[in-house]
């Protein structure tokens, strides 16, 4: 591990198209588009980029696929400026660049999403030069997304799950985070791959929808009692370092070593809020950023909420996210609330 550094993200590589409504509206209901932008979006390029904004003195590199359209040259262009490697981030005329219809309710930043695959269906273990990585961490997002690594294997599960046991087995501290969907295939193509994973970062619907749990009661409150449940019955499917479980109200990191963590998340006042896209995996940044300098996962955790906080300030995935200091900085400024699991 000394003798490595960085961070590496490979995973679904996306342009979101993002459009503030006035309402997100009910089936057959209209709804006024207010403003509409293009940025790029997915686990790797939000994660990573969110990492070169904070100005993290690392090496940043991206594995994945796009199309050899306008939506991969805006990919790889601003990786460049970003100063992210990707060099592992394939082109290809047989399929368009992924993109995401992002509908972000005006004052509430409530969103909903109307995803295209495109190229990242043909993403496989063979674009993931596992030979030549010389990063610390490798984080993939997300599970249930990617078509060719969520498919079955018969030794290890899933061939994600194999692909993470080469990672692990070449000294690299794996990463994984999830997509939130309604489904039921959580709990057959998750756990292969917790057996191979050091950090699982997520949010509490995620957490919950692994183990056949529910996040929230039905008045939407958070069931504190089932987050926790849930984190416990994590760690015991996998072989994690730790679980840290992001959501609105704050967070929870429970350590394989019993150690536990929960914070609140920042009171942002009236305005604050363009949109919330990104969110989770700017905390996802933050954590990653905290354990990559080897800072305890409590500390990395409160870096992970700040970073959240401030991505919420704009509409698109990314743009909010500002130098370390300044992220440090907003949590000192706000209040902070009490922590969802006590």
């Amino acid at each position: 591990m000394e003798d490595r550094c960085g961070i590496t993200s490979g995973g679904i590589w996306v342009v979101d198209r993002v459009k503030t409504v006035d309402r997100l509206p009910s089936r057959g209901m209209l709804a006024n588009i207010r403003s509409e932008q293009a940025s790029t979006g997915g686990g790797p390029a939000n994660v990573l980029f969110d990492l070169a904004r904070m100005g993290a003195a690392l090496p940043l590199a991206g594995v994945g696929g796009v199309g050899a359209d306008e939506g991969g040259r805006l990919v790889l262009e601003k990786a460049r400026e970003h100063n992210v490697d990707a060099s592992y981030i394939a082109q290809t005329s047989d399929a368009l660049t992924s993109y995401t219809d992002v509908m972000t309710e005006e004052g509430t930043g409530e969103r909903a999403f109307f995803h295209h695959r495109g190229a990242n269906v043909l993403f496989g273990p063979e674009h993931l030069p596992v030979n030549k990585l010389s990063c610390r961490i490798f984080h993939l997002g997300y599970l249930l997304i990617l078509d060719r690594l969520d498919e079955a294997d018969a030794d290890y599960g899933t061939v994600a799950a194999r692909l993470l046991h080469e990672l692990r087995r070449r000294g690299i501290k794996t990463s994984v985070d999830v997509v939130s969907e309604e489904s039921d295939r959580y709990r057959t193509i998750v756990p292969p791959s917790l057996r191979h994973t050091d950090y699982l970062i997520l949010n509490e619907f995620e957490a919950c929808k692994i183990v056949g749990r529910a996040a929230r009661k039905k008045d939407g409150a958070l069931d504190a009692r089932e987050v926790s449940k849930a984190a416990d019955e994590l760690l015991e499917l996998g072989g994690m370092e730790l679980v840290a479980v992001h959501m609105p109200e704050g967070f929870y990191v429970l350590e394989r070593t019993g150690k536990r963590c929960s914070r609140g998340s920042l009171v942002l006042p009236d305005g604050f809020i363009r949109g919330s896209v990104g969110a989770g995996d700017a905390f996802c940044a933050g954590m990653l950023y905290g354990l990559h300098e080897g800072w305890a996962p409590a500390d990395a955790g409160w870096l992970g909420t700040c970073c959240a906080a401030a991505c919420l300030s704009c509409a698109t995935a990314t743009d909010g996210v500002g130098p370390l200091d300044g992220l440090l900085e907003l949590g000192r400024t706000f209040p902070e609330r009490p922590p969802p699991l006590g």
